[in-house]
């Protein structure tokens, strides 16, 4: 796929649930005006009633893109994104990737695997099978967490990573939620980000800035 289509798709993902509903209800309006339209064999009825076909198509492809990060269908694709992460002036950098997203390497508890930043998600989730591989231990009250995301309310547990390493970064102690419906995919949330001295993002790589020793 070309840079183009990568940065159209994550402009997709990104659009807010709340304008897809008022697209999807005027795009339906707009269907209901062009079915009267032509049933008064007015010739503009059929222009509203094609076009809002293809506006409700767009707002479908658009809902599948956004869901499709929680889907375990599409981890064959993320498992082939090519992670560029150096360490450069005590900064850790890392290359957007092909899909319009930012993927860096990380040790969890020794355990090498890959995360997708995500600065909308507030805290940092691990995957199953990376959670049992890294002998993750059940942390905060003991309780499950039921979680909002794309695919509607999801049950989660909750986790403590003893050392979490990305380049020359390493947070100890970082709570985490477990989720069974992400396949192979991990997420680096805020929790984590807000430890650094600072984090930025110039042109097409994300900085990391780790705290003073």
């Amino acid at each position: 796929m070309s840079p183009l289509f990568d940065q159209a798709a994550a402009w997709l993902r990104d659009i807010p649930a709340e304008q897809l509903l008022v697209v999807t209800a005027l795009a339906v309006l707009a269907g209901w005006i062009g079915t009267r339209m032509m049933r008064h064999r007015i010739d503009a009825g059929r222009l509203f009633s094609v076009g809002s076909t293809l506006v409700l198509a767009a707002v479908l492809l658009t809902v599948v893109l956004q869901t499709s990060h929680l889907d375990r269908r599409f981890d064959l694709a993320r498992a082939n994104v090519d992670i560029e992460q150096t360490v450069s002036g005590g900064e850790t950098r890392v290359a957007l990737a092909r899909d319009g997203h930012f993927w860096l390497n990380a040790q969890v508890n020794g355990v090498d695997t890959a995360f997708l930043v995500d600065t909308g998600a507030t805290f940092t989730a691990v995957s199953r099978g990376v959670a049992s591989e890294a002998g993750l231990e059940q942390g905060g009250n003991g309780f499950g967490v039921t979680l909002s995301t794309a695919n509607g309310m999801v049950p989660a547990e909750q986790a403590t990573i003893q050392s979490l390493k990305v380049g020359n970064i390493e947070a100890q102690g970082l709570d985490v939620v477990v989720l069974d419906t992400m396949g192979e995919t991990n997420v680096l949330g805020m929790n984590f980000l807000s430890r650094l001295a600072g984090w930025r993002v110039e042109g097409d790589t994300l900085i990391l800035v780790p705290n003073a020793q």
